[in-house]
This record gives structure tokens, C-alpha cells and sequence, in this order.
């Protein structure tokens, strides 16, 4: 992998991880034109801890105040706050634990990518009416349980994480700026999570591509993402959810086309 190509990747990852698009999916993709066989899934796991730091620069007010509202005034809205997040965090959790190779694997057939942005398409197209419901008071347990497990189905590339969050989270009535919070916020002990359990793929990848490449293209990924973040909560706020259904129904199209061609 040249550094061009990993800053492109890097670009690729940050940009599609907050947005509705499915980061993984772009990134199996962007591998498939480019012709490039990276073993593992080592570097696909680099670039994702990049743009958990891109979550911590956006959202750092409020980290810190939630730290702050648990650690020293003992805050209970800050102690559930937290706790949801966990919860959340469980489904994504245990699968990853248990079936973290048959979840790996998927990443090796690149027709499921385009097959499954066509459903982050449909996905992201049925905010037209998401956004139309009234919103709920607060956040719950059983909310955020079944936000977790639309976190669990985006481990599959081409469905998006953050499109499948907070799609799920808009039709059990969160306000769409808290939906996107939440969904980024709830980004970080998963993402954290699998970097722990992939850590030794982790070097194996850096290892076979040497640190140029794996640095170059962390650093892209995360001012990417940081710019990304800014630009979803824009769009939610101006409900233009559904302009990015007809993306990926493009992309997922052509991809599967290419592949039947090639």
C-alpha cells in the first residue's frame, strides 16, 4: 500500500464512519478497486480507533462533563446516562466476543457490501418518516437495549452504524441531535472494545505494511471524521436523511454490478 492510497482510505474512513454509509463497507470496497489484499482486519481496526478520537475531540464537553457529573458531584442523570450507553454496548459486545472470526470473515466477500447498502438505503429512506414522530421525554433502558442491538447488525459492511443507530433511535422517538449524541457517544467502548480484542491482528497489520501507511492514513481518518461529525448532525438537523438513501442505493448498484463484471 502506497501512502496515497492509505490517505485516500483514510479519507474514505473517516468521512463514511459518522456518515450514514457504511465505513466498513466503503472501505472493503475502496480494498476490492484498488486491488489491495490486506490480511486481517488489523488495519480496518486502526482506522476505527482513529475516529473514536474524532468522537472525543466533537463531543469532549460532553465526556468531560459527564465524567465530572459521576466522578465528583455524583450526578444520577449522568450515572443512567452512562448506563444506557452500556447497555447499548452489551449486544455488540458479547457477539464480538464470541463470534468475532465469523464476523471477520464477512469482510472477505465483497458482494455482501453492496447487497447490504441497498438496506442501509431503505434504512435511511424511511427517516421521511421517523422524523415526523414525536419525540419521547428522555432516553430508557429498553430504548437503548434495542438501539444496541441496531448497533450489532451494522457489523455487518455495507450496513451503517451510525445510519442503523440512529435510524432505530428516531423511530422509538429520541430527538434527532440526542439520537446522533447517543449513537456517537455509545461508538466509543465498542470501538474501544474491538480494538482491545483485535490488538494482536492489529500488529500483525502494521507490521506487514509497515507504520508510514497505518499512520498516514489514521491521521486522515481522523480529521476526516471530525468534519463528517459536524456535517451529520447538520444534515439531521435539517432532515436531509433520506438525499443519502439514494447514495448508497448508487453505490451498492454499481459495486454489485462491477463485481458480476469483473
Amino acid at each position: 500500500m502506497t501512502l496515497w492510497e492509505a490517505l485516500g482510505l483514510g479519507v474514505v474512513q473517516g468521512a463514511t464512519e459518522f456518515l450514514p454509509v457504511s465505513s466498513s463497507g466503503h472501505l472493503v470496497i475502496g480494498q476490492t478497486l484498488l486491488g489491495l489484499q490486506i490480511p486481517g482486519i488489523g488495519f480496518e481496526i486502526a482506522l476505527h480507533l482513529a475516529t473514536l478520537l474524532s468522537v472525543v475531540v466533537v463531543y469532549h464537553k460532553r465526556i468531560l462533563g459527564l465524567a465530572v457529573g459521576i466522578a465528583l458531584e455524583r450526578r444520577r442523570d449522568d450515572f443512567l446516562y452512562v448506563g444506557f450507553i452500556l447497555i447499548a454496548t452489551i449486544p455488540v459486545g458479547v457477539l464480538g466476543f464470541f463470534f468475532g472470526d465469523a464476523v471477520a470473515s464477512i469482510f472477505d466477500h465483497p458482494h455482501v457490501v453492496g447487497f447490504a447498502l441497498l438496506v442501509t438505503g431503505a434504512l435511511l429512506f424511511s427517516t421521511r418518516w421517523a422524523l415526523r414522530r414525536p419525540c419521547s421525554p428522555g432516553l430508557r433502558a429498553r430504548t437503548a437495549l434495542i438501539i444496541g442491538l441496531a448497533q450489532v447488525v451494522a457489523l455487518i459492511p455495507g450496513i451503517s452504524r451510525s445510519g442503523a443507530t440512529v435510524v432505530t433511535a428516531l423511530w422509538l422517538g429520541v430527538a434527532p441531535i440526542e439520537a446522533a449524541a447517543f449513537s456517537f457517544l455509545m461508538s466509543l467502548p465498542a470501538i474501544a472494545g474491538a480494538g482491545f480484542l483485535q490488538f494482536p491482528d492489529l500488529g500483525q497489520s502494521v507490521a506487514a505494511l509497515s507504520a508510514g501507511p497505518v499512520i498516514v492514513a489514521s491521521t486522515a481518518a481522523t480529521l476526516t471524521g471530525i468534519l463528517a461529525i459536524r456535517s451529520f448532525i447538520a444534515m439531521l438537523r435539517n432532515r436531509a436523511f433520506p438525499a443519502f438513501a439514494w447514495y448508497c442505493w448508487g453505490v451498492g448498484l454499481l459495486f454489485l454490478a462491477w463485481l458480476s463484471l469483473s
